[in-house]
């Protein structure tokens, strides 16, 4: 039973971190288009359109990878953890049923006119389209973290011979960490889509190209992402307090307290030690821990040793939350320089260039950091206080978990590496494409962008 738990764990875990790639990209990323739109609506400036043109085809693949890779994670409810929706399913399975009812009728609706009927449909339709699209990919976020986020604060139900049964359905959806995870989670998209497109934009220009539209497009993500990084500090922070009084166990992990102390300090690196019960190599801020999480500098931060056995493993939560915030921190130092340098200069300096390059898939690396101190941070439950993970998985045999979770890490592989050489082929391809198409007006530009 060990060894099937451990796989399929592995195998969710593989499937999640593939799939949340690509909604991390696609749910912010069609915001982006819509104001692209919307912009070229209103000037006829026919810069936007070209950016629109560059990013749709973007999102088209982001946008089908994420679907067939959701696919996927609900199959696994029923084949590697049928406790799960067993106990559970009550709840569960409408919260996934109102996102296919809601968010994938909508998108499947007008996904097609958005993609393919710009030139068979009036302006204001193929605008509607887009913007619709964008509403449903929000929408398709909204239940799926409702379900996750009860799941870590469970609420609104009552259990009946074992099984969750619904008692208030309002509950249910907007549990106590609903609002803080959901907000949380769009901004970590509004970083990641900002990154990406500035990435591919200065990696088009890095190789040559002077016309006007991935200048537009960079100009656009960095502001964007200088707006949304401090956003996401604060609204981090509140998501923090609200796991400090709903999940101390797991905000014991990612500070790597063991003991209840007044006066925490901050660790901004450790090697925590489960045997031994400590860690080893501490570099403390003192009192920055407390100050953080209960806004005093001697406020009391329960340990892990009070949850013995009731705890997550405390190592990848703990360097999980590290890394999310470290490069949370790398991505607002560099949104903030870019910005600035192209608000006074109308363009950046080579060094920075590069720099915003090699951050382009920083969103990601966060994104994936945050949800594994979430997901392992519920430990060892699947329901907080509800289900534990082990009561969940399979009783089929290792080998058959085994076997397909090699054909997953496979496919994804493969898929991944397609993906990443399609982004940067339509990037270089963009590069040799004419700057204006036949009709456009040559002199049509939006202020301040240069050539």
């Amino acid at each position: 039973m060990d060894d099937v738990l451990l796989l399929s764990r592995l195998q969710f875990a593989a499937n999640i971190s593939f799939h949340i790639l690509f909604p991390s990209i696609s749910i912010a990323l069609c915001w982006l288009l819509c104001y692209f739109k919307i912009r070229f609506d209103i000037s006829k400036q026919p810069v936007w359109m070209r950016a629109y043109r560059f990013w749709v085809k973007i999102f088209a693949l982001t946008f089908a990878l994420g679907v067939v890779s959701g696919i996927t994670m609900s199959f696994q409810f029923g084949t590697n953890w049928p406790g799960y929706m067993e106990k559970v399913g009550n709840i569960a399975g409408p919260l996934l049923g109102y996102e296919v009812l809601t968010a994938f009728f909508l998108e499947a609706t007008f996904l097609g006119i958005m993609l393919f009927g710009q030139q068979r449909v009036p302006g204001w339709v193929h605008t509607l389209s887009t913007l619709l699209v964008a509403i449903g990919t929000s929408l398709s976020a909204f239940w799926i973290l409702a379900l996750n986020s009860w799941m870590q604060t469970p609420d609104g139900f009552k259990l009946i011979d074992g099984v969750a049964y619904v008692t208030d359905w309002w509950a249910v959806i907007f549990n106590p960490s609903f609002p803080y995870r959901f907000t949380h989670t769009l901004l970590a998209s509004g970083l990641t889509a900002s990154f990406l497109m500035a990435g591919l934009s200065a990696y088009r220009i890095h190789r040559g190209d002077a016309k006007h539209a991935p200048r537009l497009a960079l100009k656009t993500a960095l502001v964007l992402a200088a707006v949304l990084a401090p956003l996401q500090v604060l609204v981090g922070d509140m998501h923090g307090l609200n796991t400090f009084e709903h999940q101390p166990q797991k905000v014991a992990a990612m500070e790597g307290v063991w003991d209840t102390e007044k006066g925490a300090p901050l660790l901004l690196f450790a090697v925590p030690d489960e045997k031994a019960r400590t860690n080893h190599f501490e570099i403390p801020i003192p009192n920055m821990a407390s100050i953080i999480l209960t806004h005093d500098p001697n406020g009391e931060i329960r340990g892990l040793n009070e949850f013995i056995g009731e705890h997550p493993p405390v190592k990848p939560v703990f360097y999980g939350f590290r890394i999310m915030v470290g490069v949370g921190m790398l991505m607002l130092l560099t949104a903030w320089l870019g910005s600035w340098s192209l608000l006074r200069q109308g363009q950046l300096p080579s060094w920075l260039l590069k720099a915003v390059m090699a951050m382009t898939f920083s969103g990601w690396i966060a994104t994936l950091a945050g949800w594994y101190v979430t997901e392992v941070g519920r430990q060892p439950y699947l329901v907080s206080g509800v289900l534990r993970t082990a009561d969940a998985v399979t009783g089929i045999a290792p080998g058959n978990v085994l076997l397909t979770f090699c054909l997953y890490i496979t496919l994804y592989v493969v898929l991944l590496g397609a993906y990443l050489h399609t982004l940067f082929l339509l990037a270089r391809k963009a590069v040799e494409i004419e700057e204006y198409q036949p009709g456009e007006n040559p002199f049509s530009q939006p202020m301040g962008v240069q050539a």
